[in-house]
């Protein structure tokens, strides 16, 4: 059996994790103490592994806050056009390595660690994950900002107020903004931006009246009632539900956001005026909306140029509309925000009030070109009549916005021919796509370096910085030397979360035996149901002929349900009860394993990736919008299993269909059914597999003390499967024998994982938001480095001067 990579080995001296010097070692050694006693007040015979964990993150700052400060004095200098990312998600994870590894320290950081006689594993795995985020959309955002961990890197900054959530001012509650700024480093090129994040907070004089007469308990209340709006990510998960507080904290994010972006547009060098014309708004100012959840920002900036600015409304809408984008992240209608009027009326009147004005200009455009179509006016108005009256924030978004994006090229073409299939028709030259990206340095410096260094070893070092460079791995799919070095460093990670996983889980895992890995949220389109299906007609084949050659899988599949969504805590139920049952079987034995991972995180992620043989990404096709999973599990040398869908089908248009396991229906296939109607019981009647599995999901073999526990499930599947799970089971079944048949051949199998990982360039976050920078932004981006705190300031000036000149 293979070992893992020790540290000796993970501690090489190649330059993409950092260069291991004598002055760097010493350095960090002494900064560690320094926090270590100075900081924390502690020393070696009472400190604990967390102590050490602050000590380091401290010390890892201290090379960062330099790199920060002056990053912001360029920008200062230079006054460029400035992106504004608004997300009410980011799903960082950790971030502690991630800055090692940003700043060129990671190698430096082991030696110091090592040299000290602590483990530097230990120490990473004290950090927390800083889950702000649900899923998909916030790993996105989380991708477009790499954060510094919050805790150790945040920095106050200055207070703004958010309008009074009722716009009766004598009764409206007025809130406190609190930014919490975090450093975001760039790789090895001392750029440090900056996410904000807000912490709503009730004015210091609350309710004072009430205090001093002795209602205690109502002030303090009435302070909760301000405070709560930023205690708690709402859990927003592919399935919108009209909350009060949701619309409260969406427009919480974008009051406080807007009025600290107009206070940096009006700010100017020193002994320059502050600008007091907006007419160079939309040349200074790019935001970004991802998804509708930050929608209210298009009214709440008309309210500030119509009403404080006293902009007039044509310009004001101008400069508006110049100034947002908008990606769409969903084509599941039950996702769309659609805000009750009558809610919006509560809380934001005057918000509503310039809706409806945005509306009606954008109405009467509609008749003036289709005259008499009332079903277009219909179907495009921002606000719906159907089951009571309802702002549709998607329809504010496209008509606000100057551009609009899909995250996959099949997700786009949805959104162009389907979804708003009409806002396209009125304005095709909108509508964009933008392919989600990943970044190689999360993804694949810091989660599987020893596959990142014999990459570098094989083709060199540049394909940190420029993804493409991959492509050059397809000249060694047929070096000897080259597959059994790559089959090697996959099953030592193998070997690494099987010891994981034996120390989480009462589960003998079988290292040699196939790593089929599902992760992602549990969703009835995503069809974790598809894949437990599958594994009960396993382990149905192997009961029924326990002597026949089968090829051992390991089946790990992990994901959160949202809290209000029954179902998909079903579908986590029948996971782990068919666990159980596999698990404990003697005839099975370490055929065939499944764990149920539990809060499955982006921490966790990094760990189980680069183990993974096989890749499952079995939505329905026309459902995913794009997927980033899918990227990461290709870059770490896993094969995918998958409809087309998302961005399957462009991984399929990189590495050759040919060189993925691509089943079941496509999307013309899926709406020809929804004409012809979809009827699960003739599959039922047709496949006896199928049969045998839901008979037994059905009769209570799973849950014999609780023979209905799965009915709902089961009749979901017969009844109301908007997905259609039995439709694409055979072609799944089939298409997973092709996996073992390949998997029985380890040197054709890496073969194959060589071709995958050579086409991943296209999947580079790097290319994603190049692309949104020149396509919707209107930046250019440079390869100026900004000079280092040890530069002096005249330095900057020098940088600019080059800067102007290109």
């Amino acid at each position: 059996m293979a070992t893992p990579l020790t540290d000796q080995e993970k501690r090489k001296q190649i330059s993409i994790r950092g260069i291991v010097g004598v002055e760097n070692v010493a350095e960090l050694k002494k900064g560690f103490n320094r926090h270590l006693h100075f900081t924390l007040v502690k020393d070696r015979n009472i400190a604990t592994p967390r102590d050490y964990y602050f000590a380091l993150a401290h010390t890892v700052r201290d090379h960062l806050v330099g790199r920060w400060i002056r990053t912001q004095q360029f920008y200062y200098e230079v006054d460029p056009k400035r992106v504004y990312y608004l997300s009410l998600e980011f799903y960082m994870g950790r971030t502690l390595q991630n800055t090692m590894i940003n700043l060129g320290l990671q190698n430096a950081c082991d030696e110091a660690i090592y040299q000290l006689g602590l483990d530097m594993e230990e120490l990473e795995e004290m950090e927390e994950d800083a889950g702000l985020g649900n899923g998909g959309l916030g790993r996105l955002a989380g991708k477009i900002m790499q954060v510094f961990k919050r805790r150790l890197g945040e920095r106050e900054e200055k207070v703004f107020t958010a309008q009074p959530l009722l716009w009766d001012w004598e009764n409206g509650r007025v809130v406190l903004a609190m930014p919490y700024d975090t450093p975001i480093p760039g790789y090895m090129n001392n750029t440090v931006n900056t996410m904000r994040l807000w912490s709503a907070r009730a004015p210091n004089d609350f309710n004072l009246k009430d205090f001093n007469v002795g209602d205690y308990i109502q002030a303090v209340l009435d302070r909760n009632l301000a405070e709560n709006i930023s205690r708690v990510l709402y859990p927003n998960d592919n399935f919108f539900e009209g909350k009060e507080l949701r619309l409260k904290q969406e427009y919480f994010v974008v009051a406080a956001t807007l009025q600290d972006i107009i206070r940096r547009f009006k700010t100017t060098k020193k002994g320059v005026p502050g600008r007091t014309s907006f007419k160079s708004f939309p040349d200074k100012v790019a935001i970004q909306l991802n998804d509708t959840h930050p929608a209210m920002a298009i009214p709440e900036l008309m309210r500030i140029f119509l009403d404080i600015e006293k902009i007039d409304w044509d310009t004001a809408w101008d400069l508006t509309t110049r100034t947002f984008a908008y990606t769409n992240h969903t084509v599941l209608p039950e996702a769309l925000e659609r805000w009750p009027v009558q809610l919006m009326e509560k809380l934001l009147p005057r918000h509503l009030q310039i809706i409806y004005q945005i509306n009606q200009a954008h109405l009467d455009n509609i008749v003036a070109l289709y005259p008499n179509d009332m079903d277009k006016l219909r179907k495009m108005s921002l606000i719906e009549e159907d089951g009571g009256k309802r702002v549709n924030m998607a329809h504010l978004c496209i008509v606000g916005s100057h551009a609009v994006n899909g995250v996959a090229e099949i997700h786009s073409n949805i959104i162009k021919t389907q979804v708003f299939r009409n806002f396209s028709e009125l304005e095709p030259n909108k509508f964009q796509n933008k392919t989600n990206g990943i970044t190689p340095r999360r993804w694949l410096l810091l989660c599987n370096p020893g596959l990142a260094e014999l990459i570098a070893e094989a083709i060199g070092e540049d394909y940190v910085r420029d993804l493409d460079e991959l492509q050059k791995l397809n000249d060694l799919v047929n070096d000897g030397t080259f597959i059994r070095d790559v089959s090697k460093v996959k099953q030592d990670n193998k070997v690494k979360f099987a010891q994981y996983l034996e120390k989480e889980y009462p589960v003998k895992i079988n290292p040699a035996s196939m790593f089929d890995v599902h992760v992602k949220r549990i969703h009835e389109y995503k069809r974790q149901l598809l894949n437990c299906l599958h594994i009960i007609t396993m382990y149905n084949r192997i009961k029924m002929n326990p002597t026949a050659p089968f090829v051992p899988r390991t089946v790990i599949i992990g994901g959160k349900a949202a809290p209000g969504y029954h179902m998909a805590k079903m579908i986590i139920k029948l996971i782990t009860s068919v666990a159980d049952v596999v698990n404990n079987d003697p005839v099975v034995g370490n055929k065939l394993k499944v764990i149920f991972l539990e809060n499955y995180r982006v921490s966790l992620a990094e760990k189980v990736i680069p183990a993974t043989d096989l890749s499952e990404q079995i939505s329905t096709a026309g459902t995913e919008a794009s997927g980033t999973g899918n990227m990461k599990f290709m870059l770490n040398g896993a094969l995918t299993i998958g409809t087309m869908d998302g961005a399957n089908v462009e991984m399929a248009e990189e590495a050759g269909e040919e060189n993925l396991f691509i089943f079941g229906m496509r999307v013309e296939d899926v709406a020809e059914m929804d004409k012809k109607g979809y009827d699960a019981m003739a599959y039922y009647k047709k496949i006896p597999e199928l049969k045998q599995v839901m008979d037994q999901i059905t009769s209570g073999f799973f849950s014999p003390k609780n023979p209905e526990l799965f009915k709902d499930l089961t009749e979901m599947l017969f009844k109301y499967d908007r997905f259609k799970v039995f439709a694409d089971f055979e072609a799944y079944v089939k298409c997973q024998e092709k996996v073992s048949k390949l998997y029985k051949n380890p040197v054709e199998w890496t073969k194959m994982v060589i071709k995958n990982i050579a086409a991943t360039g296209k999947f580079s976050s790097d290319r994603t938001i190049k692309e949104y920078a020149t396509e919707v932004w209107g930046v250019e981006p440079t390869n100026l480095k900004i000079p280092p705190p040890s530069e002096p300031r005249e330095a900057i000036e020098e940088t600019v001067k080059a800067l102007k000149k290109l």
